[in-house]
């Protein structure tokens, strides 16, 4: 079982910065990869970012470029740095673990998931 909370979200103006984390529980991080999704009221779930166990990194089209996604095992925890925002980057922002042999296998789907934390809101003004 892993347990992941996120936190970092906020309010802030187009073109500024957040940087989400989302922390693990467990002995076992290192074993996992990671992802990060968003949803909008009345939207499907979507894709953002994820990393491998090996630190392979995948991006939405959306974010590519903006956003950078990492991983520090030593704390369990990953990250998603989100640079350049815009209004529609406005969303309940989730973190997503699953267990996996492959070091450099990333997964870009969310029925691909095991765990999920609770969400952190983030809200970009115009």
């Amino acid at each position: 079982q892993v347990q992941l909370v996120e936190s970092g979200g906020g309010l802030v103006q187009a073109g500024g910065s957040l940087r989400l984390s989302c922390a693990a529980s467990g002995r076992t991080f290192s074993t996992y990869a990671m992802g990060w999704f968003r949803q909008t009221p009345g939207k499907e779930r979507e894709f953002v970012s994820a990393i491998s166990r090996s630190s392979s990194t995948y991006y939405a089209d959306s974010v590519k470029g903006r956003f950078t996604i990492s991983r520090d095992n030593a704390k369990n925890t990953v990250y998603l740095q989100m640079n350049s925002l815009k209004p529609e980057d406005t969303a309940v922002y989730y973190c997503a673990a699953r267990f996996t042999v492959f070091n450099a296998r990333y997964y870009r789907t969310r029925d691909e998931y095991d765990y999920w934390g609770q969400g952190t809101q983030v809200t970009v003004s115009s």
